[in-house]
């Protein structure tokens, strides 16, 4: 059965364009239609819905504090934000949302989102085991990654491209990821930005980034031309020094620390 969505925008050609756009996927049908935060608490209470579009800023109550009720029932919708703002990115992640969607934004971009919103409930149950076989290194496809990969980061009100030489590490943090840089001289225009968020997921980013970076731990994705250290743990395990502002220690799953030793010679 198609995943039953319920799009909640105050505009109307905002909801007859998302419409149009989920009109072509066949594991998606439109079954409600909300121009208020009020109206769509009146529909989810009346219908199971799978996913909520849900705008940020609509007339009455907006849409963060809808999503913040939601988080709060159990076996509810999941949430993908489509807005035309993105500074309320951090917020909205920090809800539950699987994803944020920036107007405008086309088919592919809405594809994956839908994507990542519909494997949320099998993501609950056997993420973690899934996370511990996601390729790395060498095994990965990097045929589908440009040779220099440009990852979108939110800051402030701004989306910017980091380049992948700059990425020291990327850190998991429920469905998406925050990426820390490498030490950078003053006056950069990141210089001082510990985390950056991304909207991507690790195995998105392990997907997206080049060979040279390895998942060293389900939680973390690691730049191995930027590891300054190496400390040998109790049990045979392994903690990465890493060449950021805060020489983070990023630590080594036991299964990982084969591969780790043999990308960096030690």
């Amino acid at each position: 059965m198609p995943a039953r969505a319920l799009i909640v925008d105050d505009e109307s050609p905002a909801r007859e364009e998302l419409r149009h756009l989920l009109a072509g996927f066949q594991d998606v049908v439109v079954v409600g239609e909300a121009t208020t935060a009020e109206e769509a608490e009146l529909l989810i209470d009346s219908v199971d819905y799978d996913l909520v579009f849900l705008d940020i800023r609509m007339p009455g109550q907006g849409g963060v504090a809808l999503a913040q009720q939601l988080g709060e029932r159990a076996g509810a919708p999941a949430v993908v934000f489509t807005t035309a703002f993105a500074e309320h990115a951090v917020e909205a992640f920090e809800l539950g949302a699987t994803d944020y969607l920036v107007k405008p934004f086309d088919a592919e971009r809405l594809r994956r989102a839908v994507d990542r919103a519909l494997s949320r409930s099998d993501a609950s149950t056997t993420g973690a085991s899934q996370d511990e076989e996601a390729p790395s290194g060498p095994g990965r496809d990097s045929g589908a990654a440009p040779a220099v990969a440009r990852i979108p980061v939110h800051r402030g009100d701004r989306i910017i491209l980091v380049d992948e030489p700059r990425i020291a590490y990327a850190e998991a943090a429920r469905g998406y990821a925050y990426l820390t840089l490498a030490a950078l001289p003053t006056g950069h225009p990141l210089a001082g930005a510990d985390r950056l968020l991304t909207s991507y997921t690790l195995v998105d980013l392990a997907e997206r980034l080049s060979e040279v970076f390895v998942r060293t731990h389900r939680s973390y994705l690691v730049n191995m031309r930027l590891v300054r250290e190496v400390l040998p743990q109790v049990g045979g395990g392994l903690t990465l020094v890493m060449g950021d502002r805060q020489r983070s220690q990023i630590p080594v799953a036991r299964r990982q620390v084969a591969e780790v030793r043999q990308r960096l010679g030690v």
